[in-house]
């Protein structure tokens, strides 16, 4: 493998990281409003967890 593709490879698990936080975030945000979309709002949690999960492989 390459620097350049090396050097992706070792940033992806980090910028993941910041995708499970915003995909987090961003739910919680729609479950505290009163009128917000349920469905998105499990899906965007949902998302994060699969997220989390390939983080979690790609390290191990």
């Amino acid at each position: 493998m390459n620097r350049a593709l090396a050097s992706i490879a070792a940033a992806a698990p980090a910028i993941a990281i910041l995708g499970v936080f915003a995909c987090l975030i961003g739910g919680g945000a729609m479950v505290a409003r009163p009128q917000g979309d349920t469905k998105k709002c499990v899906l965007l949690l949902v998302m994060a967890v699969v997220l989390l999960g390939n983080v979690v492989i790609w390290i191990a």
